[in-house]
């Protein structure tokens, strides 16, 4: 397909859609992971891509960036698809071709386009203490850095899974010395670095901030993940709750190839203030705080809160919808959004949250609203008597009503 095809494709969702285009669901494997079972995901699809790819642990939304899972993966992996019919044109395309159109002339100029994504992390087991790089760190090899963000929806946490704990930083009063003695001891086993920090409680409907070079050991909640369109990082743990080894080149993954074994240059990417904060929970810990008047939200018919809020790089909202409602709600900024709970009408959409999908097929569930259509406000309805319509809202950095962190 050219690129006249696609605009013509792209046109023609925005105009069916009056600015609102359905995105198709985008399923990413990790080889090092196990499927924790909540995305809805029909079970013998798990898989879907084959055993050798590693089972189907996240789902990515409104995403413009590839999937970095290392030899083997499909060009298009991590890329969303808008859909137009029984045709598709990737999100990343529609604003190479027509920026303006989806996000406004004066985001693609002080931006460049869409540069976030955010995801539902699905794991059975926890991940290893790892980090994510800076940006100078990350142009090293030819990247951006990634900051991301976690929210633990409750309706996707039906089960905590075997350990719903995250390990966050360092303690304070660790010293370099000691974390390097863990990377050099990669080989023999545990290599103990998780003793060196501390593990605080995930709880369903609140989240965590986490900027790059913090060490974090992602718990076992699903998790949705507002984030720097970018898939960098660096593994710290050898060895995972006694049950997997993870191999070297994870560390070294996004590390340039002359500084692979190179201790004090790893120790580099590690922030080691914010790592070692005596105040860690508190200065990153995210609980939801109202985007408007809690008691109008009866006589509104809905209500918003920021779920992620304070970073340069992205913010997103809990929408709630209240049953049998009719509302129209209005942003500042382009938009892409997840569906939670509950069904009815999003803009001209059907709109509905899924109880099982099938890999490959369509859902009523995604969808990427450009600036114009959410200044002039999404008319949204909630078709059921007695159940919310839940919707979160992923944000590209710039949003002027987002809060800052206090």
């Amino acid at each position: 397909m050219n690129d006249s095809q696609k605009q013509q494709l792209i046109s023609q969702a925005l105009e069916q859609g009056h600015g609102v285009v359905r995105l198709r669901p985008t399923w990413v494997p990790r080889s090092f992971c196990v499927p924790g079972r909540r995305l809805r995901l029909h079970p013998a699809d798990l898989y879907a891509l084959g055993a050798h790819r590693g089972g189907i642990d996240e789902r990515w939304f409104s995403s413009t960036v590839r999937a970095d899972n290392g030899p083997g993966t499909p060009d298009d992996e991590g890329l969303s698809y808008i859909a137009v019919g029984d045709q598709s044109v990737t999100l990343a395309d529609a604003v190479n071709l027509m920026g303006a159109a989806l996000l406004g002339s004066e985001v693609m100029a002080r931006y460049g386009g869409w540069v976030m994504y955010s995801k539902f992390f699905d794991n059975m087991y926890p991940l290893p203490h790892h980090l994510h790089q800076s940006d100078e760190q990350a142009a090293a090899v030819g990247k951006l850095g990634k900051p991301e963000a976690y929210f633990y929806p409750p309706q996707y946490n039906f089960s905590n899974n075997t350990f719903p704990y995250t390990f966050f930083g360092l303690e304070p009063g660790t010293t370099k010395d000691q974390v390097i003695d863990c990377l050099k001891r990669w080989h023999e086993g545990d290599n103990g670095i998780l003793r060196l920090s501390k593990a605080y409680r995930l709880t369903p409907g609140t989240g965590w901030d986490v900027p790059p070079g913090i060490l974090h050991a992602p718990g076992t909640l699903c998790t949705y993940e507002p984030q720097r369109a970018s898939d960098v990082f660096s593994m710290w743990q050898s060895l995972i709750a006694d049950y997997q080894l993870v191999d070297w080149s994870m560390v070294v993954k996004d590390v340039p190839a002359d500084k692979a074994n190179d201790f004090d240059f790893l120790i580099t990417l590690v922030d080691w203030e914010a790592n070692t904060d005596p105040h860690f929970g508190k200065n990153h810990f995210t609980a939801p705080t109202p985007a408007s008047d809690p008691a109008a939200t009866e006589s509104n018919g809905f209500g918003e809160k920021w779920i992620v809020y304070g970073s340069e790089y992205y913010s997103a909202k809990e929408l709630t919808v209240l049953p049998g409602r009719t509302v129209t709600v209005k942003d500042p900024v382009a938009y892409g959004c997840i569906t939670m709970q509950g069904y009815g009408r999003f803009g001209p959409h059907s709109i509905s949250a899924p109880s099982m999908i099938r890999f490959g097929e369509m859902t009523e569930d995604e969808f990427f609203v450009t600036a114009d259509a959410a200044q002039r406000g999404v008319s949204i309805t909630n078709l059921s008597s007695s159940e919310p319509l839940v919707i979160l809202k992923h944000f590209n950095p710039g949003n002027p009503q987002m809060p800052r962190r206090v």
